[in-house]
Order: C-alpha cells, then structure tokens, then sequence
C-alpha cells in the first residue's frame, strides 16, 4: 500500500497541475473584442463562368452603439429572457457548460451559452465550431470576460454581436431591418419582439423561412414569436423592470415589423439565384447559417448569365404583351416561375422567381411548393404503366396504344371492380374538360389532347403508389406528393418548378436522373469546403419507357395542346397542365440539351391562397398551352440559339397493349382527317369547336404507333353536345355531381 505521504503529494501535484494549466489557459486567452466581431465580410456569388455575380452579406448591416443608446427596456428584455442573474452572477455556468461537454463527449448536440457574458463570447467566434476545445476556451474567456468588463460592456457587446434575422448583425441593425427605427427609438413592446428573435430568427421571425426548414412558415413563426413576446414582457413586469401601466401597453397589441427589404445588389433574379445557392450550400455543407451569414466564403454557382436573362426577358415580353393589372381587375397579383436543367447533369442553369425584392416579391417562385401542376403530372401516370402494367397485366408493362374511355363524367373503379364513392357513399365521377364524347382512345391520343378519365383510371389501374414511385425516382420530392386518391393521376401533387424541370429532364436523358443543383464548389479563403460533389446520375426508369413517353409527348407538341410549341422549329417534347378552378397552369417541355418549366398562376397577396384565373389576359380562361407555352418558346429559342438539333432517341414498341374492359376493336385501317382533332384550349368562339368525331390518327415516328388507333379510336359518331369549359378538367370542377372529396386538378 502506498503511504499517506505518497498519496498526499500525487494529489498535491495533481491540483497543482490543474490549477497551474488553468492559470496558463487564463493567461493565454484574449478579451473579445465586439469591435473585432463586426468585421463580418460579404459572400461573393460567381456565375457559370467564373464571373462575378454580386457580393452580398452582412458587413454592411452591422453598426456597433454604445449602451448608452440601447433603450432599458431592451437590456431588461433579455436578461429577464436569458439571465435573470446577469448582474449577481459570475458570467460562467458550470453546470451548463458540464452538460454541453458530456453531449459533445456523447456525439450530441452540443448546446449553446447559458449565460449572456458567454454568448457574448460565443458570439465573437467568427468559426462555430463544436469542439471540446473551443468549449475550454470559450469558458476561460467567459471567466476571464466576468472579471475585466463591466457588466454594461458586456451586456453592450452581447446586443451588437448577436444575429437577428434578414442579414441584421447587432441591435441597430435590426432596429433599423425590422422598424424602421433607430435603436434608441425601440417601444418595450418592438424591444421584446427583437428579443425574441435571439431565440432563433429562422423560427420566430414572422416572415418565415422555409427555404431552411419547410416547418418555419409564416404562420407558425408568428405564432411562435407572438408566444415568446407575451412571455418576455410578462417576465420583465413580474421582475419589476417595466411598470404596470407600461405592461399593459405593451401586450395591448402585438408589433408587427416590416417586411422584407431589398439589400444591395439583390434586385431582379440575382435575388432569387443567391436564395437559391444559399439554400443548396446550408443543405449540402456542414456550415450553419450563422456562420455563412458572417461571410468570408466563395459560391460559385450553375447558373449562366445569358440563359438567366434570356428566361426572364421571355417572361417579361409576354407578361407585357398579355397581361394588364391597369386595364384589367383580373390580370392583378399573376406570377410566373420557371427553371431550366440540363438532362443527365442537373445543374440549373436558369431560373425565374418573381418580380425582384426590390418590387417587394421576396418568394422564389422557382423554388417554392404549393401551385398544382395539373396534366403535367400524366407523363408520370403513363410512364407507370410502360414499366410497371396494371393489376391486369401481372407486372408487364403497358404500350400507349391502350385504349381508355375518353369520355366525360365517368364512374371509377377500383382494382377490385367496385367502384371509388364520396364520403358520403354516393359514386365517385370523374369529370372532363367538356363533355365531348371520345369513347375509347388510346392513352396516346388521350396524352395529346390531355383528356382526364383515361389517366384517371390507368391510375387506379396501376396504383396510384406506383406513379409516385415513379414520380419520385425522376427527382420529385416527398413533401411535394399529394393524397393518393384518384385526383392524384391529373397533377394535384406541388413541386417546385426547379423539380418539374428535373424531372423531365430524365424523359430527354432516357431514363436518366440526377437532383439539381445550383452550386459546384464553396471556397472560404480561397480553400475549398467539403460537401460539394456533382450529384450522380442514377437510373430512373427503363430507357425505352423514357423514350416512349418522350414520342408521346413530342406528339403533344405536334398535334396536341402545345402546337403553339412548334414555333421553336426543332425537336421537343412537353406537355401542358391547368389546374381546376384555373388557379395554376403549366408548360414543361424538353431537347436534348435543356429541360425548362414554367408555371403561372395568381396569389392573393395576403394569405397567398391561388387565385382563379378565368378572365384573365382577357380571355374565358389561361391554359398551359397559352401564355405558359408562349414564355417556354420564346425562352428556348434563345437559350438553344446556335445550338445542334440532335433530336430524341428512337422509341421501340412496347407490345402489350392492355385495353380498359369495354374497349372495342380497332378497325384495321386509319381515316387521317388531323384537321378535325379538338384543341385542348378552349376556344373564344363556338365555331371552333370539333363539328365531327376526332380522328385516331396522330403524328407518328414509326407505323406501329398509330397502326392499333382504328378510325375514331373507338369513339361515337355523333358530334360533341357542348363546347369546352372554362377547364382542361376537372376531378371536381361540377362539385355537385361527385362530393368534391379529392379536389382536383385539370388538364
């Protein structure tokens, strides 16, 4: 046994050496500086090219004031918020920093200073990094902080170095970001609502932020920080730091802030590019938003200058030609958003997201969810059917020369023969555009003139799970999908349009699919940042189902509802899409070298609920195959100025053709009469409605793609009863007739 002599001296030396190394760690750490803080940098955003886009960040929105100038009642705020014992205590918390080093010690997270002096330490660390090192470090300088300031340059530094949201450094920065307002004008009611923000500006700002987390909207960001302004002000009364009569004017109303504001730099798309790499940098990096928001860091981005222009001249161009807000009531708050990828590489190239901050539309149309895109979405529903077949079929994938009831205001079936009823029981009809009475066309015939019952039912006939199956491994999201009901078939899903254009970038890569993305490298003085690798291409589907849907759809453009397509004069492929009540409508079209989608739609600028857009550019109604297609063409023909002509990759027969039961046999030989095939678009005058039967006959790359069509694709003789509504379908357009339980989309 060793003696009490030899274990008295090991102890002696042991707290002597700890004592000694916490002497030297005291000794060694320097006092931070908020003036050193400040000095944040801007990010600096590069083009395709290399050239410089635009410098942006927080180096000019950030402006030190002395404690003097910072009201009370928001010194008051945050310490009742975050340190009530702020002025007794030492600046240090053992226990919480015990607790954030045995998280770390755990893999964890680690947790952030529960004092304000540590904060105030934390917030000088220009590189967040989550280390027992810099924990240790952090400490000593907190005890070190607690013993050399005062608790006023303490509390001074913690307000001007903390992040409040919208690029704001520092109390006068948001002050100035969120009212307007110098700081030494903020109410105790505006002080409270910024002291919340210190939270966690992503969650409580009001203005949301779900290009971060989709869980950060608008309306639950101001439930949030309305919760937290009520309980800080409740804090700083029941502490006795505002009186009575200042409590109860301060929780009498809650202090909206502005919106957002325009920084420099940051007009027309370049706003919407940097949203956009941004986002794809914090969800592709281990760089918090935080740091990135310090500044100091490289983006180079996918996107090219020319097309960027070019895509949004085209909306511009057209937007003037059709749309006039002074003219008409009903041409107000119409947007667009477009994107353009390239196949087998998925790097945007282009997007358009709105009007420009500087006009006040801070949403990235590009990139956000909610706009139904319509019978854009049946290109998914047939391509299930190419690879997957229908419950019928045992697995064998179909051919688009499956012959489907065309006609209006049909029962649906469910695999098991019943029939798909209302909530209430009564039967399920699925409703077209018009009530032209088609008959039994084949699913090509019906993808050209975008008819709703056949893809309805081939969804139900497939499983609607398979279409998103297939949906999803072309690039959709799965926040994006919609009820699986059979609505789901005519496009009630709201992916961006960055995804739609993705997504049928792998129809023109044959099946090919790689995620988009807008940023190829990030640099942080010079050196690069891990994470940033090209995404890889995967295998999406069979090359020859791509293929096929890619003929289907250079028909759509041939003789369907994009005709007005055809003014590109060389290969493409797309289709249209309008959504019911014509709240949305959509044209995604395809080469080889480029994938572009483009989406209109209008948006009550309060609650941002769509808008009907019958009567809008003065006509009955907008379909994908107008305005849509118009700005898709216009922006095509010059992106693709000079470029090659390679055309599409043959498409092979698929043999089985599986016809819905009640299909009639094909007559053997066609009747071509194109002339009398019905647009999609429904006309101003009634004398362009279809006066006799539509004919079979479509374009055709090779004689096996019309031979099985018959004369009239099974349909009657007689001529159509009404002209076209307002419409291209409508799962619920006639509520009274099917319950209107699944909403609905249109052609």
């Amino acid at each position: 046994m060793p003696s009490w002599k030899l274990v008295s001296g090991l102890c002696l030396f042991f707290f002597g050496s700890l004592v000694a190394a916490v002497g030297v760690g005291y000794a060694m750490v320097g006092i931070p500086s908020e003036n050193t803080a400040a000095k944040s940098q801007n990010n600096v955003y590069y083009w395709s090219n290399g050239d410089q886009m635009v410098a942006t960040g927080t180096g000019a929105n950030r402006q030190n004031i002395t404690i003097d100038q910072i009201p009370k009642a928001m010194q008051w705020s945050v310490i009742s918020a975050e340190n009530k014992s702020f002025y007794s205590d030492s600046g240090v918390d053992p226990m919480g920093i015990a607790r954030a080093l045995a998280n770390m010690a755990r893999g964890g997270e680690t947790q952030g200073g529960s004092t304000i002096t540590q904060q105030f330490v934390k917030n000088t660390y220009l590189s967040q990094e989550q280390t027992v090192t810099r924990k240790f470090k952090e400490m000593f300088i907190s005890i070190k902080v607690g013993t050399s300031l005062s608790k006023e340059q303490v509390l001074q530094g913690y307000l001007n170095t903390s992040y409040y949201g919208r690029g704001a450094y520092g109390i006068q920065a948001a002050a100035q970001t969120y009212y307007g307002v110098d700081a030494v004008k903020l109410t105790p009611s505006q002080c409270a609502f910024l002291a919340a923000l210190l939270k966690g500006p992503t969650y409580y700002d009001p203005i949301g932020a779900t290009n971060i987390d989709p869980a950060a909207t608008s309306k639950a960001n101001t439930a949030r920080s309305k919760g937290r302004w009520a309980w800080i002000l409740e804090q700083m009364h029941d502490d006795k730091r505002i009186t009575d009569a200042e409590y109860q004017t301060a929780v009498k109303k809650y202090p909206e802030p502005q919106g957002l504001k325009a920084t420099k730099g940051m007009t027309g798309q370049i706003s919407y590019l940097v949203d956009t790499a941004k986002k794809y940098v914090l969800n592709h990096s281990n760089i918090s938003q935080t740091e990135f928001d310090q500044g100091g860091y490289q983006i180079y981005t996918t996107f090219q200058k020319d097309k960027v222009n070019a895509l949004s001249a085209a909306v511009k161009k057209i937007q003037k030609e059709r749309i006039d807000p002074k003219k008409r009531n009903l041409d107000k708050y119409v947007q667009f958003g477009a994107a353009s990828v390239v196949p087998k590489d998925g790097a945007i190239v282009a997007l358009y997201g709105g009007d420009g901050y500087e006009n006040g539309h801070f949403t990235n149309n590009a990139d956000t969810s909610g706009v139904p895109v319509g019978s854009t979405w049946k290109p998914f529903v047939l391509a299930a059917a190419m690879e997957y077949g229908t419950y019928k079929t045992d697995g064998v994938g179909i051919s688009p020369l499956s012959k489907y009831n065309g006609d209006d205001h049909l029962k649906v079936r469910n695999q098991d023969g019943t029939y798909v009823l209302n909530k209430d029981n009564s039967i399920f009809y699925q409703n077209n555009e018009s009530k032209y009475p088609w008959g039994y066309i084949s699913l090509r015939k019906a993808m050209e003139q975008s008819i709703n019952t056949p893809f309805v039912q081939l969804g139900m006939d497939v499983g609607n799970s398979k279409v998103r199956d297939v949906a999803k491994a072309s690039g959709i999201l799965d926040d994006s999908f919609a009820t699986l009901n059979p609505s789901f078939a005519i496009g009630t899903s709201t992916p961006s349009a960055i995804r739609m254009a993705d997504a049928y970038a792998t129809f023109a890569a044959s099946g090919k699919q790689a995620d988009p993305y807008s940023v190829t490298a990030v640099k942080e003085g010079g050196q690069p940042v891990a994470g940033f690798t090209k995404p890889t291409v995967k295998v999406a589907m069979p090359e020859n189902v791509a293929n096929n849907v890619t003929n289907t759809l250079e028909n759509v453009i041939q003789n369907g509802t994009a005709e007005n397509a055809k003014a590109l004069g060389r290969d493409a492929a797309g289709k249209t899409g309008t959504t019911d009540s014509n709240k949305s409508a959509w044209f995604v079209g395809y080469t080889q070298q480029l994938s572009t989608s483009i989406a209109m739609f209008r948006e009550n600028p309060k609650d941002a609920q769509l808008l009907s857009m019958n009567g809008t550019a003065g006509v009955a109604s907008i379909h994908g195959g107008d305005i849509p297609t118009a700005v898709w063409t216009e922006y095509m023909e010059a992106a693709l100025k000079g470029k090659s002509d390679p055309g599409f990759p043959d498409a092979t027969k698929i043999d089985k053709v599986s016809n819905e039961d009640g299909a009639p046999t094909p007559t053997p030989t066609p009747v071509i009469t194109p002339s009398e095939t019905p647009s999609e678009t429904p006309s101003e005058t009634p004398s362009q409605t279809p006066s006799s039967t539509p004919s079979a006959t479509e374009s055709c790359q090779f004689s096996w793609q019309c031979s099985d069509d018959g004369g009239t694709d099974g349909g009657s003789s007689s001529t159509p009863t009404d002209t076209a509504t307002a419409t291209e379908s409508s799962g619920t357009s006639r509520g009274s007739d099917n319950g209107g339980i699944f909403g609905g989309s249109t052609g």
